[in-house]
């Protein structure tokens, strides 16, 4: 996130990165490519009848993973300036190897006070104090539709079975927060608290970049894309909605760690899974009045800004 090179693009985003206090410029993998699906009608129509089937995502997918894929690494790490001494040695067999490397064990610890709920991805965070159908995103036209992100618009017959039976107006009016990652970020997201898995399922979508210049053109994708919804009882913050969106070109949402079963436990920074290639969002939605989120990520958020927030990091306070 610096200035640009031979393999960045032209353009960037300013983003407000929280820990040095200071604005930078995100670098936007494969920019000229976004802008060409997303700005131009031919672009638009091929990305709109081709390109968004889960289909394609698979077969770049299989291509990532593919011995092949391994000698673009080198030049990504530099265009993208990616500080390889915070993970873990490689060598990495396939770029999806290197993708979904892992930070090296103590250095993004989380919140140890009970009370403070840590980032669950390192990513860029707009933070909202309630969610409800047409909560406004701050690129123009774009929303988060939060019933319809987890599935509480539809009527109970025609829910994911994982869902049925599952009170999910609970998290109208709630609290929640987007986590969006890029190519160049750690893929793997967490749990930001102790407790067990209440459900979980799966609502098929097509595959649309959530970038957001993307967002700027299809104000919808955060809530229609393929996605996985997990519901979970913490011990600190009351029941959360814990959403993983796919995007274009992400080979696979992957459930590690313990798994998603109805009772499995997890503990606080446990693992939760990984996205194989390609940036996509993280999205967590609570009960309301629950807990309440720092004064610096609401002032930004509001202002239509970006946080950049480092795994582990608090984020908000539980209520009471």
């Amino acid at each position: 996130m610096t200035s640009s090179s031979s393999a960045a693009p032209s353009h960037g985003l300013p983003i407000y990165d929280r820990r040095h206090r200071l604005m930078v410029t995100e670098k936007i993998f494969g920019e000229s490519g976004v802008r060409l699906l997303y700005e131009n009608p031919i672009g638009s129509l091929v990305e709109s009848t081709l390109l968004c089937r889960p289909w394609f995502s698979k077969l770049y997918g299989a291509y990532q993973s593919s011995p092949l894929s391994r000698n673009a690494i080198e030049d990504f790490v530099e265009a993208f300036e990616i500080p390889m001494a915070d993970y873990e040695a490689g060598p990495f067999s396939t770029f999806n190897a290197f993708f979904i490397r892992k930070f090296k064990p103590g250095l993004r610890p989380f919140e140890a006070e009970a009370s403070r709920f840590s980032a669950p991805a390192e990513g860029r965070y707009l933070v909202f104090p309630s969610v409800d159908e047409a909560t406004s995103l701050p690129v123009k036209g774009a929303r988060l539709n939060g019933p319809a992100l987890i599935g509480a618009d539809l009527a109970e017959r025609d829910r994911p079975e994982g869902l049925r039976g599952v009170d999910l107006s609970a998290f109208r009016g709630g609290p929640g927060f987007i986590a969006r990652l890029c190519p160049v970020d750690y893929h793997r997201f967490h749990y930001p608290d102790a407790g067990k898995v209440v459900a979980h399922a799966r609502l098929r979508g097509p595959l649309h970049s959530v970038n957001p210049i993307a967002l700027a053109r299809r104000g919808d994708l955060l809530f229609r894309n393929e996605r996985e919804v997990t519901i979970l009882e913490t011990r600190n913050f009351g029941r959360l909605a814990y959403v993983e969106v796919g995007a274009i070109c992400v080979g696979r949402i992957v459930q590690s760690g313990k798994g998603v079963s109805v009772g499995t436990e997890f503990k606080r920074g446990d693992e939760k899974g990984y996205f194989l290639f390609g940036g996509s969002t993280v999205i967590v939605l609570g009960e309301p009045g629950r807990f309440r989120f720092d004064a610096d990520l609401v002032e930004k958020s509001a202002a239509g800004q970006e946080s950049l927030v480092r795994l582990g990091e608090g984020l908000a306070s539980a209520n009471g």
